[in-house]
This record gives structure tokens, C-alpha cells and sequence, in this order.
């Protein structure tokens, strides 16, 4: 299946969280485009998670540990760790999830 991001249509997650969800059997990615100063609250969920920033800066905290992601950082955040983050620039981001988000269907 061919998939053209640039004719994906956007879905607002939670505020200033711009994602383009695609689902497999076993996964799900999504591009993020993330407005300044945008919040996720802290939060957790049974998926493994990895997350890559693309482009901007981005605040994470993970389990209580907080660092600034940048362009071509990663993390990996294990199922039902709490986790949070703030854009600090506008942001591209990705993350991966394993098993499907089923929340983001």
C-alpha cells in the first residue's frame, strides 16, 4: 500500500498535536506537527513507544526524568511508563507504537 503523507488530512489529537495516523496490523506510526508551547499531559498506555523529533525542540518527561529532545534525537518509552512533553519550538515529530494505538483509530 502506497501512502502519500502530503494528501493525508491531519486529525487535532489533544490541542497543537496535529497527527497523521497510519495503522498495521501490529503498529502504528504518526507524523507530528506540533505548534509551539503545545502540551501533552502526563499519561500511559500498554504500547511501547518510540519517539524521534524531526525537526524543532521538544521537553520530554519520562517516569520523572526530564530532558530536550532535538532534531534526530530518540527515545524509547516502555508500556505503562508515565510520560509527558511540551514543544519548546514548533515541532515535527514521530512516534511508533506497538501494539496499534487503538485510541488513534
Amino acid at each position: 500500500m502506497k501512502i502519500h503523507l502530503e494528501k493525508m488530512t491531519p486529525e487535532e489529537i489533544i490541542p497543537g498535536f496535529l497527527g497523521k495516523m497510519i495503522h498495521g496490523e501490529k503498529m502504528t506510526l504518526v507524523y507530528w506537527e506540533v505548534k509551539k508551547d503545545a502540551e501533552v499531559p502526563e499519561h500511559s498506555h500498554e504500547n511501547e513507544q518510540i519517539m524521534q523529533v524531526l525537526k524543532g525542540e521538544f521537553e520530554f518527561t519520562v517516569d520523572g526524568s526530564t530532558a530536550i529532545y532535538k532534531s534526530g534525537e530518540l527515545i524509547v518509552i516502555p508500556p505503562h511508563v508515565p510520560h509527558s512533553g511540551k514543544a519548546l519550538t514548533p515541532c515535527l515529530l514521530m512516534d511508533i507504537f506497538s501494539p496499534v494505538r487503538e485510541a488513534y483509530r
